[in-house]
């Protein structure tokens, strides 16, 4: 395998705090001899474990860019043991351009790992992140939110097979988090997510949905913050003061999640709310064809029973767009 040419300002194995960039070389027309400046900064405090926290996989989800921006700058040093490496805008273009996906490839960061060091700028980028900072982790955060496009209730989602060894420790990192939703997921180490990149590294990895929309929610940040801290304290790395330690809600857990997808163009009407319990044939949302004066809006129902985590934002839709994300307990 070709070496990657992205090159760190930082020491990934210094000790002390460090902040820069991640350099990957990129000559277009308005810059022959540029590169693309991917934001990085480590926290290493002797030995202990090594966490990674990423945000901006997908670069409309903002709650997790402020939360990791936060943490660089608040962290006190010396309450750290091992080394904390943090990524807020892991797919830099897709973030600067505040795009789910990159300006310069179209590339989806989260559908692009294990990546390749000879590919597109989001091959590249997932290639380093999956070789380089995955690879020497032991625990993954991967925050991500609803985007421009979905709305979440705050959730948490790991990888979960029964009889896992590490499932007593999986279950601690849930009640530490402390998101009201949490979702198990059946992935395996052959997929294209980051949290596939993480069973291929063997790196125990978590991953949220903590809003979206397109904003940053309040309630998202308070949890997201005071779960973080919580968290960090229970993989081992983090020993300081925990301000909103008891800002947790008990999760429903959910073990198989299904969706609801416009089967035509139109404006939705959503007709029920993230959190809501729902039961199959309920309806879920009315479809208007405004185009058509006189025709009836086609009603949407949910096949299954559950509990609404996630709801469309935007009421402009096309067939196969996404309305509604449903866990099932």
């Amino acid at each position: 395998m070709p070496k990657n040419p992205i090159f760190s300002e930082i020491d990934l194995d210094g000790n002390g705090r460090q902040s820069g960039y991640l350099a990957l070389t990129h000559s277009v027309h308005r810059s022959a001899y540029g590169y693309i400046p991917i934001p990085i900064a480590s926290l290493k405090n002797g030995p202990g474990p090594t966490v990674l926290l990423m945000a901006g996989n997908h670069g409309d989800e903002y709650e997790g860019q402020v939360l990791i921006s936060e943490l660089i700058r608040t962290l006190d040093l010396e309450d750290i043991t091992g080394q904390l490496l943090l990524l807020p805008m892991a797919n830099f273009p897709a973030a600067a351009a505040g795009l789910r996906t990159s300006p310069i490839d179209d590339g989806n960061l989260n559908r692009s790992f294990p990546g390749n060091p000879r590919g597109t700028v989001t091959e590249i980028i997932a290639h380093f992140i999956e070789s380089e900072l995955i690879a020497r982790a032991d625990f993954m955060v991967d925050l991500h939110s609803g985007g421009s496009s979905l709305l979440y209730r705050p959730s948490l989602l790991l990888p979960w097979n029964d009889g896992d060894e590490i499932n007593n420790r999986k279950k601690a990192l849930i009640e530490a988090f402390g998101l009201p939703q949490t979702l198990l997921l059946r992935r395996n180490s052959e997929g294209w997510y980051s949290s596939s990149a993480a069973l291929r590294q063997d790196t125990l990895s978590l991953t949220t949905e903590l809003g979206g929309g397109g904003f940053v929610g309040q309630e998202a940040l308070r949890l997201g913050r005071a779960g973080l801290l919580r968290v960090l304290e229970e993989m081992g790395l983090y020993h300081g003061p925990q301000p909103d330690r008891d800002f947790r809600e008990t999760p429903q857990i959910f073990q198989s999640d299904s969706y609801v997808f416009a089967n035509e163009a139109g404006l939705v009407e959503l007709l029920v709310e993230p959190g809501d319990k729902v039961t199959a044939g309920q309806p879920a949302a009315r479809l208007h064809q405004t185009e058509t004066p006189g025709r009836d809006p086609i009603e949407l129902a949910f096949e299954e029973a559950g509990i609404v985590l996630a709801k469309r934002v935007p009421a402009r839709c096309l067939r196969g767009d996404c309305l509604f994300h449903v866990g099932t307990p």
